[in-house]
Formats: C-alpha cells, sequence, structure tokens
C-alpha cells in the first residue's frame, strides 16, 4: 500500500517532535508498505530542523516544504500554516500522479491540511483518512481563550466539518471523542480509535547515558538523601508546570528535589519564578536527545504530569511523555481531571486533582511515603499496562486494519 502522510510537525528521534508520524511511518514501511511524509521545514516543536528538501530516513521518504520561521501562536504561525497547506495544495496533481497514493492521511494539528489532503485524494482516488490529533478549533477556544467566531476558529470549524462529512476513515487518538464527532456530522462507523504509543526498541538494551550535568545533578541529589520528582517534556501553558512550583513551595522544607528538563514558550518565565521565589529544591535543565529519556527518567523516584483543569479534556487525554513514564517502571504522579486515566487504569500511580497546588504536594508527600518497593510495583504495573496497549506495531496494524 502507498500511503501519502500530510503533517505539518513531523520530525524524527535526531530531529525531535512530532514523534507519532514517524514511528507509525516505519512500522508501515517494515509491513511492506510504501510512504511518503509532507511536511514543513520549521516546526515550533521541533529541537533541530531539517537542511533538505527530500531525504529518507529510516526507510520514510520525507518532502520538507520551505515555509517561514515563526515563534508563539501568533500571526507568524497562520502565515507558516497557509504557506504549507498552499504549497502542497499546489503539488496536488504531481503527488496524486507520481506517487499514486492508495491512502491520503491529513494528520497534522490543525484540521485545515484535510483540504489539501482530500484535494490529492480525489486527484489519485485514494482513500481519505483524517487523523485528529486535538479537537479544533475547541483546543484553541478552551484551552486559549480564542472565541469561537475568531476568524481562524471558524476556519477550523469548517475543516473540522468537512473532514467528519468527506473522510472514509477518522482516526482519533482520544478516546471519548464520539459524541463530539458525531455533533459535527460523523457517521461513527468511520471512527476508529488509534492512542499514542511507544516504539520497544527505544527500551531494548542499553539507552544512550545521559549528560555529564544532569547525571551529576541526579546523583548529588541521591547522595544527599533526597527523593527526586522529575518533569521531562514541553514547558507550556498546557503543561501546568506553575502548579508544579506552588507546590514546591509547599514542599521547601521536605526532601525532596525537583527536576524539569524541556523546553517552550513558558520556560524563561518558569526560570525567572524559581530564581525570584528563591525555590532552590527546583533546577531546570535544558532538552535532551530522546535517546537520552531512558536514562533520565530512571534517575526520577517519581515522574510527574501535570494539566490544566479545561472541558476540552472530558474527551480524553493521550500523551507521549506518559507512555515514557509508565516504561521506565516510574511511580507516576498525574494532576488531571479527563474522560481518561491510564494511570488510574494501570494503577501506575497517584491521580490528583488539577490546579490544586496543596494536592500535588499531598500527592508528593503519599508517594514519597510508600517504601521503593511499593513505587516499584507500581512502575512495573505501568509497564505492563503500555506492553500490552500501546507500542507502535500494533498500533500501526490498528491504523491499517482502519483503512483496509
Amino acid at each position: 500500500m502507498r500511503l501519502l502522510l500530510i503533517n505539518h510537525y513531523a520530525g524524527s528521534p535526531e530531529l525531535g517532535m512530532e514523534y507519532r508520524p514517524y514511528y507509525l511511518a516505519r512500522e508501515w514501511v517494515r509491513q511492506g508498505h510504501q510512504v511518503l511524509t509532507l511536511a514543513a521545514s520549521h516546526s515550533h516543536v521541533r529541537t533541530t530542523q531539517p537542511t533538505k528538501l527530500g531525504e529518507k530516513i529510516d526507510g520514510i521518504s520525507y518532502c520538507w516544504y520551505q515555509t517561514p520561521k515563526y515563534e508563539g501562536n501568533g500571526l507568524g504561525r497562520v502565515r507558516n500554516i497557509w504557506s504549507f497547506c498552499r504549497q502542497v495544495s499546489g503539488d496536488a496533481t504531481a503527488l496524486a500522479r507520481e506517487f499514486r497514493p492508495d491512502a491520503v492521511i491529513a494528520s497534522s494539528t490543525y484540521p485545515m491540511d484535510f483540504w489539501v489532503a482530500r484535494k490529492v485524494a480525489r486527484l489519485a482516488k485514494a482513500k481519505l483518512v483524517y487523523e485528529v490529533h486535538d479537537l479544533w478549533p475547541l483546543s484553541p477556544i478552551e484551552l486559549s481563550g480564542m472565541s469561537p467566531h475568531h476568524p481562524f476558529a471558524m476556519l477550523c470549524q469548517k475543516a473540522e466539518n468537512d473532514a467528519y462529512r468527506d473522510a472514509d476513515v477518522v482516526v482519533s487518538m482520544l478516546p471519548k471523542v464520539h459524541q463530539h464527532m458525531a455533533s459535527h456530522g460523523l457517521d461513527l462507523k468511520k471512527l476508529h480509535i488509534v492512542p499514542n504509543g511507544i516504539t520497544l526498541d527505544e527500551w531494548e538494551g542499553e539507552s544512550e547515558a545521559l549528560n555529564a550535568e544532569l547525571t551529576a545533578h541526579l546523583a548529588t541529589q541521591r547522595a544527599a538523601g533526597r527523593l527526586v520528582l522529575g518533569y521531562a517534556g514541553s514547558h507550556g501553558l498546557p503543561n501546568a508546570l506553575d502548579v508544579l512550583l506552588d507546590a514546591a513551595k509547599l514542599l521547601k522544607n521536605e526532601s525532596v528535589s525537583i527536576v524539569l528538563v524541556g523546553g517552550g514558550h513558558e520556560k524563561e518565565r518558569l526560570q525567572a519564578r524559581v530564581r525570584d521565589e528563591g525555590l532552590t529544591n527546583v533546577t531546570m535543565f535544558s532538552p535532551i536527545p530522546k535517546r537520552q529519556i531512558p536514562a533520565l527518567l530512571k534517575g526520577f523516584d517519581i515522574a510527574y504530569i501535570g494539566w490544566q483543569r479545561t472541558p476540552i479534556y472530558r474527551f480524553g487525554i493521550a500523551p507521549n511523555k506518559l507512555m515514557d513514564y509508565m516504561m521506565a517502571e516510574r511511580a507516576v504522579l498525574h494532576s488531571v481531571e479527563a474522560g481518561n486515566d491510564p494511570v488510574a487504569e494501570a494503577q501506575a500511580g497517584l491521580t490528583v486533582p488539577p490546579e490544586d497546588a496543596q494536592a500535588v504536594a499531598e500527592g508528593v508527600r503519599r508517594l514519597a511515603a510508600m517504601s521503593a518497593e511499593e513505587r516499584a510495583a507500581m512502575g512495573q504495573r505501568g509497564r505492563a499496562f503500555v506492553l500490552a496497549n500501546h507500542t507502535y506495531p500494533v498500533l500501526a496494524q490498528q491504523f491499517i486494519n482502519a483503512l483496509q
């Protein structure tokens, strides 16, 4: 099968997020399918931007469309989206004629790439697939306060409605979307749930050694008898790291060391909070290569993930970092209120309410009071849960089954 995957933000282990398009495509290639991924040359979620117009990565063909650089979520990002969609649309005839896809997958976070995918699919007489990462425009409306009448929100809503009406198959990472999608015109017979997951080869054998700075810091905390609570991932508003810093204030006199690793548009402000508020129990580090993540997580006693309190999570959550935490066999402190909770389902840690620093601090205390063996048992249950439900060979086959 020839699969044309349109994902504006597609990355790879070397380039950085998004990882899901790479891992699914790699499995499809291993299954004997041919994959061409179309992505933008500049993405705010990548650590490194590609330097070539086209290349092959692990058997996956990539075409990088030259798009303008931008920062944040303003007009620059809109121009970047417009540039990518316009260029791919302009290549629709050539893509249909030369690549001859059997299926065209619209998979960018925003829904406007569906129009481009539909154009290619119709020209190629291919199956048309809409993959949902987040619900747009509902996400920017509920998470960022965008008005439903904002022109960008209205554009997203038109694209989402068209996708539910015209797609042959809809794949969602979020598990509780049925009512929302049906209310916007989707025939639920088209819907398939394929969540996020992990790739086994990153967790087999020895992982890449952690950089010296982090290794030294973690060793120092352990030598001092401190419990290490860690967070690894993006530093953005949806990650609710302010709540973790508020909890750090409540834990200042306790033997807990908090480590935050990653980047993002909120990082400088969070660093200023740590400095200005004298949070000596919090240390922040730069992003590290994905290959070092297993070694980093092994250095945590407790892995933290937090969310804002927002109604949009009623549709469910599918965070990559949570899969990593569970594969590393870490006890997880999960600050969330959502339609699903993998931590509770797997009995892999402790769930507390979101946006509640007191609850987070109390959750840390409860986990710290447990024996190392009790926390290890939580971690083992989490890993078993992921291995049973969230490995990319399984997920990639589920996706192909949906197409057939």
